[in-house]
């Protein structure tokens, strides 16, 4: 049986971050973080049901879910369009996103990555660019 899904809008997801920030300031990103490991986890076992495609696969699951518009993975990197995450900031803001891909290179390269995001379109950037690094 296929689990439900709900839906919130970018608006809701920013008033959750402003909420736990209010709370917990920069300490809540690890926790955005880890809902995104959490989320991509099933997101990724679905991308490996076709190895062959597997990024491709990840680009659609990722698209269909509205977590970014767009997204182009290489070997070591990911560059989003459209996260859904992005807010005017001073830092990059889209930790669950982050964790979410962090999930899908763990699972496609069978080990542990770190997953960094070195670009984000809320600090102006035109994309947001996420490097990735086996450790």
């Amino acid at each position: 049986m296929a689990g439900r899904f709900v839906k919130i809008d970018q608006a809701e997801l920013r008033q959750i971050k402003d909420l736990y920030e209010g709370v917990m300031s920069h300490a809540c990103h690890g926790l955005f973080f880890k809902e995104g490991s959490v989320m991509g986890t099933a997101m990724a076992e679905e991308a490996l049901k076709d190895r062959s495609r597997f990024f491709e696969r990840a680009a659609r699951i990722l698209v269909e879910r509205g977590w970014v518009e767009e997204i182009r993975f290489s070997d070591s990197e990911a560059v989003v369009r459209g996260s859904i995450e992005v807010a005017p900031s001073d830092i990059p803001t889209c930790h669950r996103l982050r964790g979410m891909l962090r999930e899908f290179y763990e699972r496609f390269k069978g080990g542990r990555v770190k997953c960094t995001e070195e670009g984000c379109a809320s600090t102006g950037q035109r994309e947001c660019r996420f490097r990735v690094e086996e450790v």
